[in-house]
């Protein structure tokens, strides 16, 4: 069974950045889209940014210029690099291969 293993959260001051990462345990990762969501406290889950197999990328307006996702297949492992962090951006941030399998998530917290 594949797992989706994330790292890289913590907390950041306001103007800040991190990089998230996200590692499956199988071969599969690179036939699957794989997308980052976030889960606001008190709010509901929404994708923050999504990348196809081939590596083209798309955005919620709320990061765009803001947020880069990436993948490496050959290291089956997916980024979201994280710039210019703002307060509201603070959640628990998901990712997930082809929707279907998910990881643990991670918690930003970011400081005004």
């Amino acid at each position: 069974q594949v797992q989706l293993v994330e790292s890289g959260g913590g907390l950041v001051q306001a103007g800040g950045s991190l990089r998230l990462a996200c590692t499956a345990s199988g071969s599969i990762f690179s036939i699957y889209p794989m997308n980052w969501f976030r889960q606001p406290p008190g709010k509901q889950r929404e994708l923050v940014a999504d990348i196809t197999t081939a590596g083209r990328p798309d955005y919620a307006d709320s990061v765009k210029g803001r947020f880069t996702i990436s993948r490496d297949n050959a290291k089956m492992t997916g980024y979201l690099q994280m710039n210019n962090l703002k307060p509201e951006d603070s959640a628990v941030y998901y990712c997930s291969l082809g929707g279907f399998i998910w990881g643990q998530g991670t918690q930003i917290t970011i400081s005004s």
